[in-house]
């Protein structure tokens, strides 16, 4: 059975994985602050990246595949990463890394597909498209680089910030020149379960197979939501439409492990 370890299993998108995977895999998790919860729950581990040297955790527990759902001081994430790469190139073990659209944010005239050169114009898209090169570098049956666009779902972050917004009354923030695509935290749990069950490589987008306007979504959300005349506050971050969007080429999923912009707008209800 493979041995799975989600480096940042407290987080949003850990914590979902840790629940698809730990029924079907000998699943692990870390976490970084104290919880009773995880303490309690004898497959997480207490880790620190600021202050703990991963290998430890690693020669311990010997996991055959390593996932990272990291977040925090891009510092600190940067060396965790030098040593899990360091440590997958000596043990049989690869690494998935839940990578971002934003490594492509610099270009705006089409949506991205897999082996595009990344160029970034923001601190995080830098930061990703670092460790990425250093994957890269690697066997390719050595590591996975997931690139994910926004997530949204019922109990998602980005549609409690929308609640929360609209219930103080304070605008949400929309962008009607930014052409994106999105997912559900469902589907992309799905999609890392299939990489993983098949043992795949490589680069993959794991975005919707369509594509709308950053504004056109959020509206759509909020009606979804029956949220009654939201306030919106329109951002132009450029004169003309730009693309942040990863839509997939040369490794596509199968048709049931897709998903549709109206499907992701549909998951916001809890069902």
């Amino acid at each position: 059975m493979k041995r799975i370890l989600i480096i940042g299993a407290s987080g949003f998108i850990g914590n979902a994985l840790y629940k698809e995977l730990n029924s079907y895999f000998d699943t692990y998790g870390t976490y970084k602050t104290d919880n009773t919860f995880f303490e309690k729950n004898q497959k997480f581990f207490q880790y620190d990246m600021e202050f703990e040297d991963i290998s430890i955790l690693l020669d311990n527990l010997k996991p055959t595949i390593i996932i990272s759902a990291l977040r925090g001081n891009f510092n600190s994430q940067l060396d965790a990463h030098q040593r899990i790469i360091k440590w997958i190139t000596k043990n049989r073990s690869k690494l998935i890394f839940i990578s971002s659209a934003n490594v492509f944010d610099s270009f705006s005239n089409y949506p991205s597909y897999e082996y595009d050169k990344t160029l970034s114009d923001s601190i995080f898209g830098r930061f990703k498209i670092k460790i990425e090169n250093a994957l890269m570098r690697l066997p390719s049956n050595k590591y996975v680089i997931a690139r994910v666009p926004m997530v949204f779902g019922s109990n998602t972050p980005r549609v409690q910030e929308i609640k929360t917004l609209y219930d103080l009354k304070a605008p949400i923030e929309v962008f009607p020149n930014v052409i994106i695509n999105t997912t559900s935290i469902s589907k992309l749990t799905q999609q890392l379960h299939y990489i993983i069950n098949r043992n795949k490589k490589g680069v993959y987008h794991l975005g919707s197979t369509d594509l709308i306007y950053h504004f056109d979504l959020i509206r759509e959300i909020c009606d979804t939501l029956l949220l009654e005349d939201p306030i919106f506050k329109q951002v132009f971050d450029s004169n003309n439409d730009r693309y942040l969007a990863v839509l997939p080429r040369d490794n596509k999923l199968p048709k049931n492990l897709q998903i549709t912009t109206q499907q992701v707008i549909e998951s916001v209800i809890i069902k």
